[in-house]
């Protein structure tokens, strides 16, 4: 059993920046952030694969927000810049033992979330 836990949300003003960390307890092949805003589904941000550090983006984020990794310390970070006020939501961390994927499915970890609400 692999444990997440998620820090660094918060309130921030559109076209700011605000980074998010996840630690996760053990090892994984591949760990993912996904959001969820008020009444939409959760969606795929982008994921990063331990082995060669490959990482993986929606559009909607490409250029604005980067995922970076310390294997060593089991920690993903995810870099978000140029926030739009569209970018608020609660942002969860996953862990897979599998290829990063956009699909939710192939999560077997989740962490409890953390809020980021993006002022206009």
């Amino acid at each position: 059993q692999v444990q997440l836990v998620e820090s660094g949300g918060g309130l921030v003003q559109t076209g700011g920046s605000l980074r998010l960390s996840c630690a996760a307890s053990g090892r994984t092949f591949s760990m993912g952030w996904f959001r969820q805003a008020p009444g939409k589904e959760r969606e795929f941000v982008g994921a990063i694969n331990w082995s060669g550090g490959n990482t993986y983006y929606a559009e909607s984020v490409k250029g604005r927000f980067t995922i970076s990794g310390n294997n060593a310390k089991n920690t993903v970070y995810l870099q978000m810049n140029t926030v739009k006020p569209e970018d608020t939501a609660v942002y969860y961390c996953a862990a897979s033992s599998k290829m990063g994927t956009a699909l939710s499915l192939a999560y077997d970890y989740w962490g409890q979330g953390t809020q980021v609400t993006v002022s206009s």
